[in-house]
């Protein structure tokens, strides 16, 4: 059906094309939907190979830049990044003595860097060739389509090169997480008891932040279990919040649970359901911002680009502290002490508590976001109907992204420091790259 869509999409720029004697080939591959379609395929990979959210967030970056890189040339409206980016000191030149279609190369680029980023390499190889074929079938010209791929490839091969001194693959061999059982740090939860990922995640190079620790929040609440403790309050609060949910904040937690591998049990029975990332859900309002605003190819990849860095910093940051503080979650602390059978709503993620991941990554798309869309922008968040989740409408993205922040509270796994000092965190991520970042 996909591919139908993509072929239906060519064949309706060619026929208009070639209504237009004037109109140039460019044209057949100017269409966002384009983009879209291919984000969305690889969005769909991501579900299906089940990466963790941190890695999720380096599959979107890497190809956004690779593609946005190459657009970018076209008109001149945007800047390169060359520079701007931690260790991105060149992009190759067009060849003046060969025709290209920028916008084709674009495409190719992103194609080729997201296929190599992830596991089901044939399931996005398949939508790469239909779209190529596409283009053959419809008359796109040999020449400029082979110059093109040649130098969307060229561009591909240069930010893979740069990618791969990022330190992702030397921490594959690192360590595991050690659970050292003290009454205040993390343990595995159930029902999977998975051990915590990525707790190797503050070693890989940002972006744009200067280091890991350049915002550290406020630390976590000391754990005591005095009742008049402030941390017994905030524990309580999370018990009583989950067995006092009203229908709306449950409908507020599911749609914003984002758990890309959630352990379901049925009696000696345990299956998987697989759900879009945290991060991938805001590379699905980026692009309903930029269908609402009918934004062309380029700024489109813009704000595909700025939404991936903020995103792809806002974990760096967000796991250094996860892995500095180390914090038992709640579920783990109300079994073991005051209610054996009370649960969560949301599955707890396999990894420790403070500062909440959504708060942080979610504030620092909405900061990026907010500079290239503007305040008080209203959007319907369609990203999780294919979960079956319904649509909520927001008013700003500051909106959406504290409904997020708090979602986590109704979960049930996130206590209400975790919660306000990760949005504190995750807006001075936003600012710092707007700051750093000349677009």
């Amino acid at each position: 059906m996909k591919n139908y869509i993509l072929f239906a999409l060519i064949s309706v720029a060619v026929f208009t094309a070639c209504k237009n004697e004037n109109a140039n080939y460019e044209s057949l591959v100017d269409d966002p939907a384009l983009l879209h379609a291919a984000m969305g395929h690889l969005s769909d990979v991501i579900v299906h190979d089940i990466f963790s959210p941190p890695v999720a967030s380096r599959i979107y970056v890497y190809p956004s830049i690779a593609a946005y890189e190459v657009i970018r040339q076209k008109d001149g409206k945007y800047p390169s990044l060359i520079g701007q980016l931690k260790g991105l000191e060149k992009v190759p030149s067009l060849d003046p003595e060969k025709k290209v279609s920028l916008s084709l190369a674009s495409l190719e680029a992103f194609y080729v860097v997201g296929k190599q980023l992830i596991f089901s390499e044939d399931s996005l190889k398949i939508h790469h060739e239909s779209f190529i074929e596409s283009l053959k079938s419809n008359g796109f010209p040999e020449e400029i389509m082979s110059n093109s791929i040649q130098y969307g490839d060229e561009v591909a091969k240069s930010i893979l090169d740069w990618a791969n001194k990022d330190n992702y693959k030397e921490t594959r061999s690192y360590p595991k997480f050690t659970v050292d059982y003290e009454p205040n740090t993390w343990k595995p939860t159930p029902p999977a008891y998975m051990p915590g990922i990525e707790p190797h995640w503050r070693d890989i190079r940002p972006m744009v932040l200067d280091s890991a620790t350049q915002f550290v929040p406020q630390g976590p609440t000391p754990f005591d279990l005095d009742k008049n403790s402030a941390f017994y309050k905030e524990m309580m609060e999370v018990y009583t919040t989950v067995l006092n949910a009203s229908d709306e904040q449950k409908e507020i937690a599911n749609f914003w649970d984002c758990n890309p591998f959630k352990m379901n049990q049925t009696g000696h029975v345990m299956f998987a359901t697989k759900k879009i990332s945290p991060g991938g859900h805001w590379i699905g309002i980026t692009k309903i911002a930029c269908e609402k605003t009918n934004a062309d190819l380029a700024s489109s990849l813009r704000a595909y680009t700025m939404c991936s860095v903020a995103l792809f910093d806002g974990f760096i940051s967000c796991w250094d502290e996860k892995y500095r503080s180390k914090l038992i979650r709640p579920e783990t602390v109300i079994n073991e002490h005051f209610d054996e059978n009370w649960m969560p709503l949301l599955q707890t993620p396999p990894f420790p508590e403070h500062t909440s991941g959504h708060s942080v990554i979610s504030t620092a798309a909405a900061v990026v976001l907010t500079n290239i869309f503007g305040d008080n922008f209203q959007f319907d968040d369609d990203t999780e109907l294919q979960f079956g989740l319904p649509v909520r409408s927001f008013n700003s993205f500051r909106e959406a992204s504290s409904e997020a922040a708090i979602s986590r509270l109704y979960g049930g796994i996130h206590y209400r420091p975790s919660i306000d000092f990760g949005v504190e965190q995750g807006a001075k991520v936003g600012e710092f790259i707007l700051d750093r970042i000349k677009f």
